[in-house]
């Protein structure tokens, strides 16, 4: 798995999109390396929250959203696990 790094802290809710963006895994990318992006992404944008204090509330929209899309691909990954265990298909 190869998770693009973002290449500069940034300390803009600006930047923080920026950043991500370029870091963003492409659409085929295995659910493993969105579920890392999407993580990282809502830990980006946390600390924007606190360093953007301007865009604070949006910032904490993004986190939140972030980590709500995480949460979910977490949830898809496990249940494609589970009935690649018992032999089933999706």
């Amino acid at each position: 798995m190869t998770v693009k790094k973002v290449s500069v802290v940034p300390k803009t809710l600006r930047e923080a999109h920026e950043s991500l963006v370029q870091a963003m895994p492409a659409p085929k990318a295995p659910l493993s390396e969105w579920l890392a992006f999407r993580r990282r992404s809502a830990a980006v944008y946390r600390k924007v929250a606190d360093v953007d204090r301007g865009h604070h509330h949006e910032a904490l929209y993004w986190a939140e959203r972030e980590q709500k899309a995480a949460d979910e691909l977490a949830k898809e990954i496990k249940t494609e696990a589970a009935h690649a265990h018992d032999g089933g298909e999706r």
